[in-house]
C-alpha cells in the first residue's frame, strides 16, 4: 500500500518551490478552457500555490482570449507533468479574474520592468497582424522601461487564481502505476491507472 497522502502532499511542495524555479518542470503549465467552438489549450506560467484552500494562480494580458473565455465559463482544468519524475498533476478548477483591484495592484508593483514591458504592447494577444510585431514598444526592445512609463502596461494586467476542485495524482512506474484523486474536501480515492 502507498501512502498517497505524502505522494500528495510531496506534489504540492514541487508546485510551491517551482514558483520560483524556472528550471522546475512544473514552472509552466498547460491550462485548458472552453471557447466557443473548440476547447481551448496553451502554456502559462504559474506564479502561486496556495494551500488552504488550495489554489494556483498566473498572469495574463487582460486582451487575451483566455480571459474572455474564463469570464464566459469560469470552469477550466490545468495540467503539469515532471518528465524526469514520471509524475502528471491534473487540477479541474474555477478561476478566479482579478483585474484593476487591490490584488492585481499589488502583484504588480512586485512585477519586474522586464516583464512590464510584456503588457505595453498596443495589440492584444493572437490578434492577426499584416506583418510580423514583438508587440512591444520600439524603444524597449533592448532596454526596459523606466517604472514610471511601465506603468502604461498595467491598464492590461491580470491575474488569475484557479481554485482547485479536484487534484489527480499519476506517478508511472514500469511495476504498476500510482493514481488518485484529492476531492476539495480532502478525500483521497484510489483510480485505476
Amino acid at each position: 500500500m502507498h501512502n498517497i497522502e505524502y505522494i500528495y502532499k510531496t506534489e504540492l511542495e514541487q508546485l510551491k518551490s517551482a514558483v520560483k524555479d524556472g528550471g522546475s518542470s512544473y514552472h509552466t503549465f498547460t491550462l485548458s478552457s472552453f471557447s466557443e467552438n473548440y476547447p481551448e489549450i496553451r502554456t502559462v506560467v504559474l506564479r502561486g500555490v496556495g494551500i488552504e484552500p488550495l489554489r494556483i494562480s498566473f498572469n495574463a494580458d487582460f486582451r487575451s482570449p483566455k480571459i474572455k473565455e474564463l469570464k464566459s465559463n469560469n470552469s477550466c482544468s490545468a495540467l503539469f507533468y515532471d518528465q524526469d519524475r514520471r509524475v502528471q498533476l491534473r487540477f479541474k478548477c474555477k478561476a478566479i479574474l482579478n483585474y484593476n483591484n487591490h490584488v492585481t495592484r499589488e502583484i504588480w508593483d512586485n512585477t519586474p520592468l522586464q516583464s512590464r514591458k510584456c503588457y505595453m504592447g498596443n495589440y492584444a494577444p493572437t490578434i492577426l497582424l499584416d506583418e510580423w510585431n514583438p508587440n512591444i514598444p520600439s524603444e524597449y526592445l533592448k532596454k526596459d522601461p523606466d517604472k514610471n512609463i511601465s506603468e502604461q502596461g498595467y491598464i492590461n494586467f491580470s491575474h488569475i487564481q484557479l481554485e482547485i476542485i479536484e487534484s489527480e495524482v499519476l506517478q508511472l512506474h514500469h511495476d504498476g502505476h500510482i493514481r488518485f484523486k484529492v476531492n476539495n474536501k480532502g478525500e483521497y480515492l484510489y483510480v485505476a491507472p
